[in-house]
């Protein structure tokens, strides 16, 4: 019996000085790019008109590159323009949306020093959605010189309204603090949300509140090329700022009187990363809704593989923040036929299960312990 205790101990040691290496972390940093790589293939083949790997993979290829494999040339069709028209740019804009959230749940869980943060902390799921309630329900997203990006504007300014509004208020009458911050956006949350169901229950238009019901679950139906500049370029800008911000986000889980013995001013950071956060999550918000769980999950299932260090941490949930919502749209457009599920939907489901396996599984504590 000792002896079979001593053999697991040994290999589980084993597994997690390989993980924990330079070569094993270089590995997993390639296979995450490789399986990434392999999803978006996979992906733009899947859906309501079924397109062969291959041919998806030889279309994309052209596309890119102007390289043609294969002897039959590839020419302006059906197959074409659904790849490239419609479905690639969902899976891109999946994949910059999956990576981003992923990024700002893992700062904001080092930022506010709680394991159950997300993005949405800050009161910007419900600003977004009054703003979205507000401009569909009332008409300012339909008219008027926004024109057709009216919701999107003013679902990012609701965002960003009630971000500042939280910092604002946890930083009244003394220094920043992450019990503060918690409890500003608990209380904007609750006053968006209020005023949200205000107009919801006096509106008089049907098709609107089936409107904001769809939009606050989320959805990227509406991805396009058109979109996708400005996602791609703010996510990657904030993804190469924190990857570069490891050392403070590791010195956030020691707590504010640690950093002041090693010369670091917590609240300075805390609040530029809130700032930063609320921007990102305002952006992808106002592109595809509200998506749930990414944000909260993914940085807890890193954690458990590579540990509490932000050097890996960031990166891998990057990653895997992006292979799950590339896999997370492929299911909502395609479990039921002709039929596509909001995507908050299919990301409560799976992850609420994966969280509640992970809190019983291993008794999870913050910061991978």
């Amino acid at each position: 019996m000792a002896q079979t205790v001593q053999v697991q101990t040994q290999r589980m040691g084993k597994r997690e000085s390989l993980i924990h290496s330079k070569s094993g972390f270089a590995l997993l940093i390639a296979a995450l790019i490789m399986i990434t790589l392999i999803s978006v293939g996979i992906a733009v083949s899947i859906g309501q008109v079924q397109i062969p790997l291959a041919e998806s993979y030889r279309i994309l290829l052209y596309k890119l590159t102007g390289f043609q494999w294969g002897t039959t040339p590839i020419e302006a069709g059906s197959f074409t323009d659904i790849i490239w028209q419609i479905r690639f740019p969902r899976v891109l804009m999946a994949m910059f949306i999956g990576a981003g959230l992923a990024l700002c749940g893992a700062v904001m869980q080092a930022a506010v020093q709680n394991p159950l943060a997300d993005p949405y902390i800050l009161g910007i799921s419900s600003g977004a959605s009054l703003g979205a309630t507000f401009a569909i329900l009332i008409g300012f997203g339909a008219i008027g010189w926004l024109g057709q990006t009216g919701v999107a504007f003013w679902a990012f300014a609701g965002a960003m309204g009630a971000s500042l509004l939280v910092l604002t208020l946890a930083g009244i009458r003394g220094k920043m603090t992450s019990v503060k911050l918690v409890l500003a956006g608990m209380v904007i949350n609750a006053l968006c949300s209020a005023f949200s169901n205000f107009i919801i229950y006096f509106a008089n238009n049907a098709e609107g509140i089936k409107t904001v019901t769809f939009w606050t679950m989320g959805s990227l139906a509406a991805s396009g090329w058109n979109k996708l500049p400005l996602v791609g370029i703010v996510v990657l800008v904030a993804i190469l700022f924190f990857l570069l911000q490891s050392r403070v986000l590791n010195t956030m889980l020691l707590g504010d009187e640690a950093a002041v013995t090693l010369g670091i001013n917590l609240s300075v950071y805390r609040r530029l990363y809130m700032l930063l956060t609320a921007l990102v999550t305002g952006v992808m918000v106002a592109s595809c809704g509200m998506i749930g769980f990414v944000g909260l999950i993914i940085p807890h299932i890193v954690r458990g593989l590579v540990g509490s260090d932000h050097r890996k941490v960031m990166p891998v949930s990057v990653l895997f923040g992006a292979i799950f919502l590339i896999w997370t749209d492929v299911i909502a457009r395609s479990l039921i036929s002709s039929v596509e599920l909001p995507i908050g939907i299919i990301t409560a489901m799976i992850g609420a299960p994966m969280f509640m396996y992970m809190l019983v599984k291993k008794g999870y504590g913050f910061g991978g312990n």
